[in-house]
C-alpha cells in the first residue's frame, strides 16, 4: 500500500501538470498482481514539445522544492514527444497528443483503475486520519492502574519524608533551646568552683 508521502508526491505532480495547462490529466492505479513496476501512472499531454518539457520541468522543480525528491530517471526530454519520469511509486508520462493516441497506455492497462485527483486527495486524508488514530491510542487499563498505584506510593513517601523533616526540625530546635540553658548551668558551676578556690586561698 502506498505511503502518505507517495500520495502527496503524486498530488503535487498532478497539480504541477494543471499549472502548466496540461490536457487530459489521468491517474491510473495499477493492479499490483499485474505490475510490480510501480503503483500509479500519471498521464497527461501537452499541445507541443516545448509545453511537454515545461510540464516535466515544473513537476521536477515542485517535487524537489517541496519534498526534496528527485526522479530516478527521466527519458525522452530531448525529443519531447513522450517524456517519462520515474519516481518509483509512480511514473509520469507526458505525451504529445498524437503519441498518446498512438500508444494508448490507458488501453494497454485494462486492469488499471482511473482515479481522479479528488479521489486521491480523499484517500490521502483517510490515510492520514488512520495513522493519527493509530498513534493516539488510549492507554490500556493496566497501565493506568499501575500509574495510579505509583502515584499513591509517591504521595505516601513524600508525606513520610515531610513528617520526618518536621520531626528533625523540632528536635533540633529543642536541642538548640536546651544548649543555652546547659551553658548557663556550666557557667554557674564554674563560678562556684572559682569562689571556692578563692575562699581556700
Amino acid at each position: 500500500m502506498p505511503s502518505t508521502e507517495s500520495y502527496q508526491l503524486l498530488l503535487a505532480a498532478a497539480a504541477a501538470c494543471e499549472d502548466k495547462k496540461a490536457e487530459d490529466i489521468r491517474i491510473l492505479a495499477l493492479d499490483p498482481s499485474e505490475s510490480g513496476l510501480t503503483d500509479y501512472f500519471l498521464i497527461c499531454n501537452g499541445t507541443n514539445d516545448r509545453q511537454n518539457a515545461a510540464i516535466t520541468d515544473e513537476i521536477e522543480l515542485r517535487l524537489k522544492r517541496e519534498f526534496g525528491v528527485y526522479p530516478n530517471s527521466v527519458e525522452g526530454r530531448r525529443q519531447g514527444e513522450w517524456i517519462l519520469m520515474d519516481y518509483v511509486d509512480f511514473i509520469v508520462h507526458v505525451f504529445s497528443a498524437e503519441k498518446r493516441a498512438h500508444y494508448g497506455l490507458e488501453r494497454l492497462r485494462k486492469s488499471a483503475t482511473t482515479i481522479s485527483i479528488a479521489e486521491l486527495s480523499s484517500e490521502l486524508k483517510a490515510l492520514i486520519a488512520t495513522t493519527r488514530t493509530k498513534t493516539a491510542k488510549p492507554a490500556p487499563a493496566k497501565k493506568t492502574a499501575v500509574k495510579a498505584a505509583a502515584k499513591k506510593t509517591a504521595i505516601k513517601t513524600a508525606t513520610k519524608t515531610v513528617a520526618k523533616k518536621a520531626a528533625t526540625k523540632a528536635v533540633t530546635k529543642a536541642v538548640a533551646k536546651k544548649a543555652p540553658a546547659k551553658k548557663a548551668v556550666a557557667k554557674k558551676t564554674a563560678k562556684k568552683a572559682a569562689k571556692k578556690v578563692i575562699a581556700k586561698k
